[in-house]
């Protein structure tokens, strides 16, 4: 079996990769349970100073979920919700690690691939890079545990802008929408965002540590009940869901009812 996440170190800079290329590293479950055991077990680690997180290949960072798992792993409200929490959870060791960590995107960075993307404290991409969250062609929402880093980066208009149209834009859009730091030319992208991470790796490793704290404790979070967390996952249960999941397999065009 292929190893869902790879990861090597280079002195005080990790590479954690995304490792499903034949599919454009679309995201599966295996893979996000190991990235986020990764997450952890890296944020332990004293003498690294920086992450960097990739997708493997040339194509993509990753391109949205695995849709091809969705009947057997989300077929309902109860089963969306235990594989939210555990998206949820690798979510939150993304953004909690204690290192600074550097998305390195080439190609696609789609679906749940911008939202890991988004919870990294930087974006380097190249120019030919695509960006969006078209899910409302799935009949799909984004749970608050997933909305979570979007809308920290980005506020509330285009958070709502790149869910309501569901489009798919290049790097420059995301650039001006602040979803990315920097865009490089293609054949940078690798040189640059490991340029930046040996400069984040050759500054105070406690200070960077206390940064990344200070910032997350002056960011205000929601205080969600129970019962709006689990409606983060109703959208499973629908009518729509079905037509959309069906329709996105067939590759036709869904035709929604609202129900």
């Amino acid at each position: 079996m292929v190893n869902p996440v790879l990861i090597d170190r280079d002195s005080a800079v990790a590479t954690v990769t995304l490792n499903n290329p034949d599919r454009l590293n679309a995201l599966n479950k295996a893979m996000w349970q190991r990235l986020g055991e990764l997450m952890r077990e890296l944020s332990t680690e004293n003498e690294l100073r920086c992450i960097v997180l990739r997708g493997a290949g040339e194509k993509a960072f990753a391109a949205g979920a695995d849709i091809s798992e969705f009947a057997a792993e989300r077929a309902d409200s109860r089963q969306a919700k235990v594989y939210g929490n555990l998206v949820h959870e690798t979510m939150q060791a993304v953004a909690r690690c204690r290192h600074p960590t550097v998305a390195l995107i080439k190609g696609a960075c789609v679906g749940g691939g911008l939202e890991i993307a988004a919870m990294c404290d930087m974006r380097i991409c190249g120019e030919s890079s695509r960006f969006g969250i078209p899910i409302d062609r799935l009949g799909l929402t984004m749970a608050y545990g997933e909305l979570q880093g979007l809308l920290a980066l980005v506020g509330r208009a285009v958070t709502l802008e790149i869910l309501l149209e569901g489009r798919v834009f290049d790097a420059q859009e995301a650039l001006q929408k602040r979803l990315v730091n920097r865009v490089v030319p293609d054949a940078d992208v690798e040189s640059e965002a490991y340029a930046l991470a040996e400069r984040i790796a050759a500054g105070a490793p406690l200070v960077a540590r206390w940064h990344k704290q200070f910032i997350e404790r002056l960011t205000v979070a929601a205080k969600l009940s129970e019962q709006e967390w689990d409606e983060g996952f109703a959208c499973f249960d629908t009518e729509d869901y079905r037509i959309g999941v069906e329709a996105f397999l067939k590759k036709t065009k869904p035709q929604f009812k609202g129900r």
